[in-house]
């Protein structure tokens, strides 16, 4: 593995792009983040949506200029394959959690799958959900997760979130259910497994949690760190997709050489005058006039009309 210090002195460039790492269970995203940082010898690396420590799957890691776009794709919709647990509640809503015994059922008076199936009706489209307090989301500056930590508990509002497509499935045990969910970005596995747990009387956790796919990107894409590890620093960068795969749902903007230049000096470019005619709101990819990607827009509306403007730069 080449370091900082090696790869400053080979004269190479920063990489930049996206890396699709199949997480492992029991490393926080943080760790992964950390260790991506020293297999590409660069400090600005980040990600597009945490994954718990007991969770694997999908983990989309922005390397380099990359890295500024996590705030522009950390609601894009997300797929798992996850297991229910029925028969208890922890104060994690998963199995890693301390369970409470008040909340122990006997198996012989678990639910069927059909009354599990009736239920999952009312956990698709849209639904709110109440973040956990073992979660990374701050109220007051404070991350709920360090509250809970110290026996604390604080009241959080309802979120609205969508879940698109939830199947269920039988486990191995009369107490699991498998479940293969398809939702919006911000919503928690562990709260819908431990609300589906209220709803059948009998209470619930996550024991399980695989993501399928991110941003677009299937596990199939994946690499392991294990594998990441084998390879040299110029196969590592191999690996890397370009920035605009973020992006590749979006139309497509090429940009005449005149309206490049005003862009990139921070103008915004008159849909009139560059032959568009987008919605308020819709974002767009950005071209140099060769098709080069370069910025991310944005349709917003001025005093002499609607316009795009570039909201985040990714080349210089």
């Amino acid at each position: 593995m080449k370091t900082v210090q090696e790869k400053e002195n080979m004269n190479l460039p920063e990489p930049s792009g996206i890396l699709l790492v199949d997480k492992p269970a029991g490393m926080t995203s943080h760790d992964v983040v950390g260790r991506v940082r020293r297999l590409f010898a660069t400090k600005r690396v980040g990600h597009t949506g945490t994954l718990d420590p007991m969770a694997t799957g999908v983990l989309v890691v922005l390397i380099g200029r990359a890295a500024k776009a996590s705030e522009y794709v950390s609601h894009d919709e997300k797929s798992y394959d996850a297991l229910l647990r029925l028969g208890f509640t922890s104060d994690t809503e998963d199995t890693s959690g301390v369970i409470d015994p008040q909340s122990v059922v006997s198996h012989d008076r678990l639910p069927t799958l059909s009354k599990v199936l009736e239920i999952s009706k009312d956990f698709t489209g849209k639904i709110a959900q109440i973040p956990p307090m073992y979660s990374a989301l701050k109220v007051g500056g404070r991350k709920l997760c360090d509250i809970a930590r110290k026996g604390g508990v604080i009241e959080r509002e309802a979120r609205e979130v969508t879940i698109s497509r939830l199947e269920v499935s039988v486990g191995k045990l009369p107490s699991d259910y498998m479940l293969s969910v398809t939702c919006s970005g911000g919503t928690y596995i562990r709260t819908l497994c431990a609300d589906m747990g209220a709803s059948l009387g009998c209470g619930g956790v996550m024991a399980s949690l695989r993501r399928t796919e991110a941003c677009g990107f299937p596990l199939s894409q994946c690499y392991t760190l294990e594998t990441l590890d084998t390879m040299t620093y110029e196969e590592r960068v191999a690996c890397l997709l370009p920035t605009e795969s973020l992006f590749e749902t979006l139309p497509q903007v090429v940009l005449e050489p005149f309206f490049y230049t005003l862009c990139k000096n921070g103008c915004e470019l008159y849909q009139k005058r560059v032959k568009t005619n987008f919605e308020i709101g819709q974002r767009v990819r950005l071209c140099t006039p060769e098709g080069e990607f370069f910025a991310l827009g944005e349709v917003r509306e001025f005093e002499e009309g609607s316009a795009i403007k570039a909201i985040k730069l990714f080349v210089l």
